[in-house]
């Protein structure tokens, strides 16, 4: 719970539980992908399980992807094995993994400025209710 009780201009609502950060399914994709190799569908599968992502478009996860094989973070190989068609397994590569440590040091740091933030929201806050009191 983000601890806001609504006010002026919100009709009292507090943030919308939903809100995502903008393209931060890139890391997410990242992180499941250096659990294990996966095929684009499994992919969207486990992220709306496990990474509490409501909705993937597939064409989005596609391209994602596919810039992930150009900028060298991801590589692909068909898998011709089992029932039905072949499908192209994705595997994060080195850089890819480089590049996910990077994402997670950087989330580190906006956790510090966002508890920084919120704990200065709390203080002055809390301060002008006692004054109003």
């Amino acid at each position: 719970m983000c601890g806001h009780r609504g006010g002026r201009g919100n009709g009292g609502r507090c943030c919308p539980k939903s809100r995502q950060i903008r393209g931060f399914l890139q890391p997410w994709l990242l992180l499941l992908l250096a659990e294990k190799p996966a095929h684009g569908y499994e992919l969207i599968e486990r992220l709306t399980q496990g990474a509490d992502v409501p909705t993937v478009d597939p064409g989005f996860l596609y391209r994602t992807l596919r810039q992930f094989e150009e900028e060298g973070l991801a590589r692909s190989s068909w898998d011709t094995k089992g029932h039905g068609p072949a499908r192209r397994i994705y595997e994060i590569t080195d850089d890819g993994l480089e590049y996910l440590h990077a994402w997670a040091a950087g989330l580190c740091h906006l956790r510090e400025q966002l508890e920084r933030f919120l704990a200065v929201y709390r203080d002055r806050l809390s301060a002008q209710e006692e004054t109003r009191r």
